[in-house]
């Protein structure tokens, strides 16, 4: 018997083009004549029995919204047996026979999880942070990045002006590939990331050396994982010659509408997830790859760990840097 009914949802950290996903994977589906359901909060909605019917109404005018109409949380009970079991039976009670899972690392040991509890599943990776394995970009990233960059241009129009050094703190937990990619986007002069260790005595004297030739303000971008930007902006202020100021980007790097990027990379994952479902496939992420899409186990992601950083965006954030 073929499949007639799945349900998405978001799970973990929200990000830009989780609606964009939303909505591929619920046309994708009625195109195929399947029934959709969409899961409330997460996991969450998933023990709680939080669903609602979604159609193309559901997800009119939702391409360019931000963060997830259907909410995202994060929930301790599916790292449970009970609570895996009790959402695999309340998928099951739903008639549900296939489930696309948009989410970071946390959301697709989930998707294992009911996998192993034998519910076809197919991940969808959307972290702003880059760091899950097999796949070269994860949904919302572009967004997060541009979102860091616009901030950064404005930040050296002032600190260009009043001889200023700007830490600026980006997310990313223990991976660095934000930060990098915005040093390099940006025009960064120092690049401080948990995969590269860093001395911050050689930190200030490159900074100071800046500033003795005339170079009258600096960037220095730091991964969240990497240390405090406030307390790496008071170990450097009166080592380096510039006033220093800290701005810690946080959750603004979440939101906004996503990029062309990140639409159009919804738009291939979303209806590739419906694609693999009906093809029978189960327990696997997709992944983007040279330029194609390539299914991934989950057990295989989850073993991988985070994804590494690449040591190519790290020299050139350091030659660059001069």
């Amino acid at each position: 018997m073929g499949i007639k009914r799945i349900a998405v949802l978001t799970s973990g950290g929200d990000c830009s083009g989780m609606n964009a996903a939303i909505r591929a994977v619920v046309r994708a589906a009625l195109a195929e004549g399947l029934e959709v359901v969409g899961v409330q909060k997460g996991y969450h909605g998933l023990i709680d029995n939080h669903f609602q019917p979604l159609d193309t109404r559901s997800v009119s005018n939702m391409l360019q919204r931000g963060g997830t109409f259907l909410q995202s949380a994060r929930c301790r009970e599916m790292y449970e047996e009970p609570g895996q079991q009790l959402a695999a039976e309340n998928l099951a009670a739903l008639g549900v026979q296939g489930l696309v899972v948009i989410g970071g690392d946390g959301s697709l040991r989930g998707a294992l999880a009911l996998t192993r509890r034998g519910m076809p599943v197919i991940g969808i990776p959307a972290s702003i942070d880059n760091d899950i394995p097999f796949t070269d970009m994860s949904l919302g990233v572009d967004t997060a990045l541009n979102n860091i960059i616009y901030a950064v241009d404005c930040l050296k129009d002032t600190a260009s002006s009043h001889d200023r050094a700007f830490v600026v703190e980006t997310m990313g937990r223990n991976c660095g590939y934000l930060a990098v990619a915005a040093a390099i986007a940006s025009g960064a002069e120092v690049t401080l990331l948990p995969e590269a260790p860093y001395d911050i005595a050689e930190v200030c004297s490159h900074l100071r050396r800046r500033f003795d030739e005339g170079r009258s303000n600096s960037i220095i971008m730091v991964a969240e994982g990497a240390g405090n930007g406030q307390k790496i902006a008071e170990q450097i202020k009166d080592a380096i010659g510039f006033e220093t100021r800290v701005m810690i980007l946080g959750h603004y790097q979440r939101g906004g509408s996503p990029s062309a990027f990140d639409r159009i990379l919804a738009a291939r994952f979303g209806v590739g997830a419906v694609e693999a479902l009906l093809a029978g496939e189960r327990g696997k992420m997709l992944g983007l790859a040279a330029g194609g899409l390539k299914l991934t186990p989950l057990e295989q992601v989850i073993e991988a760990g985070k994804r590494p950083i690449d040591q190519i965006m790290l020299s050139l954030s350091q030659v660059l840097g001069i």
